[in-house]
């Protein structure tokens, strides 16, 4: 049925609300006064207000990840939404998904470069899988559900709706759309038994999971197949909490911290089953693991986008699914006899166990030792997030993922996602503790942020880890270019006095033996704690 009279910013936020949209992430902005202005007569959602787009935007990235809904960003035209461009490639590359909301020009004044107009189609048309302008307020509920739709169903990923700001104040009488549903692809009888075929041929198969379209319950039918069939399980880059690290089949994630005895075996796997990956650069190493366009070994290659399987490498078998879906299907079939390749499983096991105890650290706060008391004190189900750099290296290595949706870390490789994602986590899961690791450089790209979480009184540790240099580029220079050091140094502020100006508890660390005690000075604060490590 009509409804009553509305403005366009109402419709919009009452549209938001029937899609389950609890939260939004904004800086505001004068091109979508009336959706604010609507927000307050919407109180079912809670607007958290960031000191940067970018921080914003990787808020929302992080929401989608954690609750496998639209994470919600709203942001105003030109500056605004081109530093929220970064949370975009994130959620693109990371198959998050994401809605980015962008307060646009007034309809008459399109197409006169007028004040921060730019043409969203073009600029982010690469990035999304859908943009659009609003131009009718009548409108609203059909390009909102479709946004809602299109973000979570194929490959997840983010869209993008452009709202001029007098459209947002236009009043209207237009009914309300019901709830936009996830439509995914299943698998097809004759894929699995083609599936099961080949594994029961196999003597030294090898499952890859990753991607952004998991669920715990996908989780744990995907680790039941892979125990069912004595079948070792890798994580692709990122994506360490879809099986429990400490489960026998888990062999390891194919990262930068791979150790060179996982990668060996990967090449001689007699079959490779990947399941939601993209086999992407990382994964790959380079495009380098497995021959293009036909891989050495028989390849079965499960996405929800059909657009990725033969993309780069030519699958024996193709697979267009949802990794529910998928995950499901593997429930129903008959094990295969596995008892041939008991040897092989263990072995990728032991290589796996063998890397967990890291180097000792020549001076300053050993970054290895760090991460092994966290990993002995913190409980299961805590949420550990990060930025890029090489103290990453380390936690991916040496932690220890045990639940489903514990790793918020950007597949992009972008700086300052940590302390963002960490807000995220704070809020969804208020009872749980979150931990956000960041390089010196990584931290200061989002470090303000901070503000906004002691803005919505959150509780969560940061480490920062200072070495006072862009340490992963550092390191590619000095392997690459030897004695020719350039651009990497930096001059930092004193951390913990940063922390303690926005009202948080800060404390550096300059030794391995003072970080035991300095955690639990940190995790007993009622609020934001930051420890910065001094390191080499």
């Amino acid at each position: 049925m009509p409804s009553t009279p509305r403005t366009g910013g109402q419709i919009l936020m009452d549209q938001l609300a029937i899609h389950g949209v609890d939260t939004i992430f904004s800086v505001p902005g004068e091109s979508f006064l009336p959706a604010l202005d609507a927000l307050i007569d919407t109180p079912q959602i809670r607007l958290i207000t960031c000191r940067q787009e970018g921080g914003a935007a990787f808020a929302a990235d992080a929401y989608g990840k954690l609750t496998g809904r639209p994470g919600v960003c709203f942001v105003t035209r030109g500056p605004g939404a081109s530093n929220a461009a970064i949370g975009l490639h994130t959620a693109r590359q990371d198959s998050t998904p994401l809605l980015l909301l962008i307060g646009q020009v007034a309809r008459g004044m399109r197409d006169r470069e007028a004040f921060q107009e730019i043409e969203y189609r073009q600029l982010f048309l690469p990035l999304a899988k859908y943009v659009a302008e609003v131009d009718d307020p009548r409108r609203l509920p059909e390009f909102v559900a479709r946004a809602m739709m299109l973000a979570v169903s194929g490959r997840p990923g983010p869209v993008v709706l452009s709202l001029p700001e007098d459209m947002l104040a236009e009043v209207c009488a237009v009914p309300d759309a019901i709830l936009a549903t996830r439509v995914q692809a299943s698998p097809g009888a004759g894929d699995m038994a083609r599936l099961r075929d080949l594994l029961t041929c196999a003597a030294r198969p090898l499952l890859i999971v990753g991607g952004g379209d998991w669920t715990a319950h996908a989780a744990a039918d995907i680790t039941a197949f892979a125990e069912a069939n004595a079948l070792p399980v890798a994580a692709a880059f990122r994506a360490q909490d879809i099986v429990d690290n400490q489960h026998p089949v888990y062999i390891g994630d194919l990262a930068p911290a791979s150790g060179p005895q996982l990668i060996a075996q990967v090449q001689s796997s007699d079959l490779i089953i990947c399941a939601g990956d993209r086999l992407s650069e990382i994964v790959t190493r380079d495009y380098t693991l497995f021959g293009i366009p036909t891989p050495a070994q028989p390849l079965i290659h499960i996405h929800p986008d059909p657009g990725e399987l033969g993309r780069v490498y030519q699958p024996t078998l193709a697979i267009v699914s949802g990794m529910p879906e998928f995950a499901a299907a593997t429930r129903a079939l008959a094990p295969v006899d596995a008892s041939k390749r008991t040897t092989w499983g263990s072995q990728l096991r032991a290589a796996y166990l063998a890397q967990r105890t890291p180097p000792a650290a020549s001076s300053g706060v050993d970054l290895g030792a760090v991460v092994l008391q966290l990993r002995a004190r913190l409980p299961e189900d805590a949420i550990i997030s990060n930025g890029a750099g090489n103290y990453a290296l380390f936690v991916q290595r040496y932690f220890t993922y045990r639940q489903y949706r514990t790793q918020l870390a950007p597949v992009n490789g972008a700086m300052g996602y940590g302390v963002p994602a960490a807000i995220t986590a704070a809020l969804v899961h208020p009872g749980r503790m979150v931990v956000a690791f960041a390089g010196d450089g990584c931290f200061l790209m989002s470090g303000q942020e901070l503000a906004t979480a002691v803005q919505q009184q959150l509780q969560f540790l940061v480490i920062v880890v200072n070495n006072g240099r862009y340490g992963t580029i550092r390191s590619h220079q000095e392997r690459h270019y030897p004695g020719r050091v350039v651009g990497t140094a930096l001059i930092n502020p004193d951390f913990a006095a940063y922390a303690r100006a926005f009202g948080c508890y800060g404390e550096r660390v300059e030794t391995t033996d003072a970080f035991p005690a300095a955690l639990e000075r940190a995790l007993a604060y009622d609020g934001v704690a930051l420890l910065e490590l001094v390191t080499e």
